[in-house]
This record gives C-alpha cells, structure tokens and sequence, in this order.
C-alpha cells in the first residue's frame, strides 16, 4: 500500500478494480480526489488473466484503451487476455492509482452521510461509493446440472482453460454464444464435440483485420452514440438487447459445422446421468462444458440500496434513491457499449463529474 492508499474517511470508494474501476479511477485522480478502488483479485487484471488461454478480445487494439494510454499494439489486431491483463496492471501501476486486491467487500451498507464497506475484518468509510463490479459477477448453471453422473467432467466457461482439463471421451458444450463457439471450436480438434443451443444471430462480416479497419468502427459508433438510452431508438432497443444473445462474431455457426462440431437444440434436462436435448435425445458425454452465462451478484449491498436485489432506478449509473451510490460497467448502463472497454471508459468520465465534490 502506497500513500495514495489513504485511511480514515474517504471521498469516494471504487469497488472493483477492472477496466471500469481504472477509467473511473484515473478521472478522480485528475480531480485529486481521496480515493481507493478495492479489487477482490489478487493483481490487477487477474479477471482476464483466468480466462482461456487462447481467449483474444473482439475489438482491435485501436479501441482497447483507457483514458492516457493507448493499448500498446498493432491498432488492427486483437490482443490476447494476457496482452490485456498487462496492460491494466501496467496501467494502475503508471499513474500510481491507489488500489488494494485480495479484498473482496463482504458487506456495504449506509450510515447517515456516509457509507461503510467491510471486508477481512476491516472497514472503510467514504461519502460515495461506484459499484464497478460489472455485469456478469457469478457464473450460472442449470439446476439440473447437480443429476449429471458424477463421472461426467464438468466445467464452467469461466473455469476453463484449455482441452487439457477434459478427460478422454465427447464433450457437450452447452450454449452457442460466442463462448460457447469459440470453446467448441477449440475442443473439437482433440475431442468428438456437439454444441447444444441457437445462435442469437451472427455478425454479418467475417472478423479480422479488414473488419477492424472498415466494419466495426461503423459497429462501435453504434453501439456508443445511437443505441442509448438518450435517444428513442436506444430506449427502445434496450429490452430486446438485454433477451437476446450477443451475436457470433469471431466463431461462426458454419466455423463449427465445418469442424465437425455437431450443432444440436438445448439441453433441457438430465436423464440417467446424461444430459437430454429438447428434442428428447439423450447424450453420451464424458465432459460438459457450461457457457450459459453469468448472473448479477449483489447480495453483499444492503438490500435497502437496491430494488428487491437488484439493481436500484439510476439514471447512467447514479442510483436515484441513494445519494452518492453509483454503477459503472453494466450491461446498456447507458449505451449498448457500456460494458466494452470504450463503453467503460465514457461512462467513467461521465459518473467522474457527477460525483459531489470532495468537501
């Protein structure tokens, strides 16, 4: 902990030190606040360190970046998580923003004109908090996951790694959202693998260097400036983004046929220790793979802050209800980018000037 690391009360508590609690962090340095971002992981950027291995990010380097710092690479190419991992840690470290990890909060609650976090046995207390958790904090499975026979390896999306941690046999992969298709891909050139689930659509370019230079920018204009919720076409998008799934954009449908992925509807139980389809097929598998998402986790906030769990009215992440709580990097918090690394970083610069001034 370095003197930044200040004790005693604070101006504003950051928790969460991804890319959304780096943005916000470095605007409240600008405006010298007394600040801390706690961060539950051990180093900074460790939430892209335990991805994948061969996990690469869908936009180019170009629009990697935090505020200062452009990410160091080729604008056209797609960095690796690791590439991204560093990048933050290298981040925080050069403009000595104050964070602490290993500190998961335990609890948040409100006290008169203050709020109070505490974790391994210690509190703090400052008079504005941002939640910069973001979106996806604990991975969901189906209930029916716990019948599956016990021999049969299971793994989350956000516990695998690579093929290695299967065992010998066929692989369901459960989900056919991007990380579904690109771990499916992955595992089917050293194991007999089916996908289960429907594509929510897919990007109608194939992704690469010539998409990076002429489609997604028109792509990130989109999703920054046109599907808001300042405008009537955000407004009206945004229930039907938040039901749908993301369309495949590196990994397509086709990729996987191609592979010799077997490509089957949803998995809609378990019978005998095998998983069922819902077209009542049963499957043999020695291995399942879930990539059927995250939920929101906010069960360590004080219920009265939020809106029957989850998260309270806020107008672009300043919760109406609470003064001095505030969102950053959820999913269309503002925008259909809000939760993309230049999604976070608008946002950041937005809530940065929003929070009262330090007294």
């Amino acid at each position: 902990m370095n003197a930044n690391h200040s004790t005693g009360m604070l101006d504003t508590l950051v928790i969460g030190g991804g890319q959304s609690g780096l943005a916000i962090g470095h605007y409240l340095k600008e405006q010298q606040r007394k600040f801390l971002i706690l961060d539950a992981s051990p180093r900074t950027g460790d939430a892209w360190r335990r991805r994948w291995d061969s996990l690469r990010v869908f936009t180019p380097a170009k629009y990697d970046g935090l505020p200062g710092v452009p990410f160091p690479a080729d604008p056209l190419s797609f960095p690796t998580k690791d590439d991204v991992a560093g990048y933050l840690e290298g981040y925080a470290a050069r403009f000595d923003l104050p964070v602490l990890n290993g500190v998961r909060v335990e609890r948040l609650w409100r006290e008169a004109d203050r709020f109070i976090a505490a974790a391994n046995g210690q509190r703090w207390e400052a008079r504005n908090v941002v939640v910069a958790t973001g979106c996806s904090q604990a991975p969901k499975t189906p209930a029916f996951a716990a019948e599956l026979d016990p021999a049969v390896v299971q793994l989350h999306s956000c516990d695998y790694l690579n093929p290695d941690q299967l065992q010998p046999g066929p692989v369901l992969v459960v989900g056919l959202g991007n990380s579904g298709a690109e771990i499916g891909l992955e595992v089917s050139r050293t194991h007999p693998t089916t996908v289960a689930g429907k594509p929510g659509g897919e990007l109608p370019v194939r992704h690469g260097r010539n998409a990076a230079r002429y489609f997604l920018p028109v792509v990130r204009f989109l999703g920054l400036h046109v599907l808001t919720l300042g405008n009537p076409v955000g407004r009206k998008a945004a229930p039907f983004f938040h039901a749908t799934a993301t369309p495949l954009i590196r990994t397509k449908s086709k990729d996987l046929a191609d592979a010799g992925v077997n490509l089957v509807p949803r998995v809609a139980g378990v019978r005998d220790g095998m998983p069922v389809l819902a077209d009542g097929t049963r499957l043999e598998v020695s291995n399942v793979i879930w990539c059927t998402g995250f939920r929101d986790d906010f069960g360590w906030i004080d219920p009265a802050m939020l809106d029957g769990g989850a998260l309270p009215p806020q107008q672009r992440g300043v919760a109406a209800g609470t003064p001095g709580l505030f969102f950053l990097g959820q999913e269309f918090q503002y925008a259909a980018a809000s939760a993309t690394l230049p999604g976070a970083c608008r946002d950041a610069r937005y809530l940065a000037g929003r929070i009262p001034a330090a007294r």
